[in-house]
């Protein structure tokens, strides 16, 4: 996607399938595909079967000596963050026996010291993805029984970490203590990732228990970490959040970084707040610019921009996805290549590959069965449909099995060179590994599943937990005070106001090129119902139970007129999102086809809980225009 001589028109719609087509890999036919699904359904039942057997309610399964240990906090991490996994795949049985057990038994009154990131991204989104899931009768795994006990639980544990962020930056703290709140020694360090890298999780629960504050604190974060950027719009990868200086100037995308830049895409997508999406562009631009050695990733001095590290860590291998999202294609697929190459050299991608030896980095020879390049190969094929990313996925699938397999679930593999397993399996390989490589083979057999025929758009966390765009959470123009309301401009009581960043980012060209390609970012307005700019001051009426969820919306007053065909423009697939990646290209080009953090075959059933023991998405309804 760039030069004029490449295709007028690529269209990117961040919630709707790009292409419909049987085109699969010669190696992998339709009927492959499904049994490659069945297996890594199979995959998951093994491994969180070992724990729900071996370990819960621990946080996480000791994979070879089929015991439990506590990582995080002791409130059975795997289950929580396995939830929306079972629903994924239409485990009815087992998702409602955990929601149940979970809303009984779980507590956070604990005098725990509990990481402010990790908590967030595995806890609180886990919650939050199920309790969409399971008190919504459209998602087809409503829980008769169920009383919002999974929120209730979410909003307890958020309200437990704001302490973290009473700094003078606004920056949150590492570490909370969920009885006592932030130890009076707790290192004033931070991570990158750890402070911009909240919004969705803390926006979505304000957007459901109508309390503004968690979505304030953590934006407050993310616009105190981008004053703080250098010059060249670098940020780097550890900065004090007391004083706001930053203590490793290392700037990069992948460790300490790399779901920075992902959640201001996503947080511009889920809540349509342009203020994240100017920062996204920028933040952008500079990355391509000081940080791409195509197809590679370095790692630079934020200031001056001189390298420092030529190294490829696993964590950056989430980009590729990410650049789906923003529209740029084609150096997703050279940089998704490169990757995939040192997988197929090692069986695995080591956490460090050194690319001036190109050899494996020392000390950096592990691979903790960590989603980021599934989930890349995943949304390229998703985008594409090229066959080479199903041959790819197919690849992982058989390392991971052939390799990482072990007695009670999946291993980590302590060395890529020698297969060498260790007797630990994150949560996030149920939460995020398996989903990704479920969700490439059910894509390629033909798909049923909530995300790609549910009746929302959903927007993936860092930690791969759905969160759904619906316009009750998505059209923020439109509500008062997160009071869920749906104002047309006719309807207000008091005028529309903008926030000083709001007029910013407004008088900013949002369809700017990103980097020299002709992707761009457009926000686009939907004829189909009323849009206001900005915030809405005042008094609207409420939401109706079908706009609510997207069934049908209030016409606008001033939808234009349907255009001719010869001044009709560019064809492009529009939804409720309004979000749009298009090129730019001149309508008489020649056409050609397109071509974290910790970042963690038969059909068998979960063992049931007691009470002891215990997008690129598609849409129901498309328009062009």
């Amino acid at each position: 996607m760039g030069s004029a001589n490449k295709t007028p028109l690529l269209i990117l719609l961040l919630f709707s399938d790009l292409f419909i087509c049987e085109i699969l890999s010669e190696g992998v036919s339709k009927e492959e595909a499904k049994h490659l699904r069945d297996e890594v359904r199979e995959m998951f039942y093994h491994a969180f079967g070992g724990y729900m057997k071996h370990a819960f309610p621990h946080d996480e399964l000791k994979p070879l000596s089929c015991e439990g240990e506590d990582t995080l906090g002791g409130y059975a991490l795997t289950l929580i963050d396995s939830l929306d996994t079972l629903a994924l795949l239409g485990d009815r049985e087992s998702f409602s026996a955990s929601v149940e057990w979970i809303g009984k038994n779980l507590r956070f009154d604990i005098n725990k010291t509990v990481s402010v990131f990790e908590t967030t991204i595995r806890i609180l989104g886990g919650l939050l993805s199920a309790h969409l899931i399971a008190s919504d009768y459209n998602t087809g795994m409503r829980i008769p029984s169920y009383e919002d006990e999974l929120l209730h639980l979410a909003e307890d544990l958020a309200r437990r970490m704001l302490p973290a962020f009473d700094t003078p930056t606004g920056i949150p703290f590492g570490s909370v203590n969920l009885m006592h709140g932030v130890d009076e020694n707790e290192s004033k360090a931070k991570p990158l990732s750890g402070g911009g890298t909240l919004t969705l999780e803390f926006g979505m629960l304000s957007r459901l228990t109508n309390d503004p504050i968690f979505e304030e604190v953590t934006k407050n974060a993310v616009l105190g970490l981008w004053a703080r950027r250098s010059r060249i719009n670098l940020v780097g990868a550890h900065i004090d959040v007391f004083s706001g200086e930053w203590t490793q100037k290392d700037a990069g995308i992948g460790t300490s970084i790399d779901s920075f830049y992902e959640y201001l895409l996503k947080a511009y997508i889920l809540f349509g707040d342009e203020e994240y999406l100017f920062i996204f562009q920028e933040a952008y631009r500079a990355a391509m610019l000081y940080l791409h050695n195509d197809p590679w990733y370095v790692e630079v001095n934020m200031n001056s921009a001189a390298l420092v590290w030529p190294l490829f860590n696993s964590l950056q291998a989430f980009w590729p996805g990410l650049q789906v999202l923003a529209g740029d294609i084609e150096p997703a697929i050279k940089t998704h290549t490169a990757f995939f190459s040192v997988w197929k050299r090692y069986g695995f991608t080591p956490e460090g590959f050194n690319l001036a030896t190109f050899k494996v980095q020392q000390g950096q020879k592990s691979y903790p069965l960590r989603p980021e390049l599934i989930e890349s190969t995943y949304w390229l094929y998703k985008a594409t449909r090229n066959p080479r990313f199903l041959d790819a996925g197919r690849d992982m699938l058989a390392s991971l099995q052939y390799a990482a397999r072990c007695t009670c679930g999946y291993c980590h593999i302590s060395d890529v060179e020698f297969h060498q397993q260790e007797d630990h399996m994150e949560s996030f390989f149920l939460a995020e590994t398996v989903k990704y490589l479920w969700l490439l083979f059910d894509l390629a057999a033909g798909p049923d599943n909530l995300v790609e025929n549910g009746p929302y758009p959903y927007i993936f966390s860092t930690e791969g937990h759905l969160l759904p765009a619906t316009p009750q959470v998505s059209l923020v123009s439109e509500h008062c005070s997160y009071l869920g309301a749906y104002c047309r401009s006719s309807n207000l009581r008091q005028e529309t106001f903008f926030s000083e960043a709001a007029r910013d980012s407004a008088a900013t060209n949002i369809s700017e090129s990103l980097t020299n390609t002709d992707a761009k970012i457009l926000l686009r307005s939907d004829s189909r119902k009323s849009r206001s700019s900005g915030l809405i001051k005042g008094y609207c009426p409420g939401l109706t139970h079908a706009q609510r969820y997207g069934i049908s919306y209030v016409a606008s007053d001033d939808s234009p007129e349907e255009e001719s065909s010869s001044t009709k423009p560019d064809t492009v697939v529009q939804n409720s999102s309004t979000a749009l990646v298009v090129s730019n290209q001149s309508s008489d080009s020649p056409s050609s086809d397109a071509d974290d953090h910790h970042k963690p075959r038969e059909d068998q059933r979960a063992p049931q809980l007691d009470d002891e023991t215990s997008q690129i998405v598609n849409v129901t309804s498309k328009e062009e225009v």
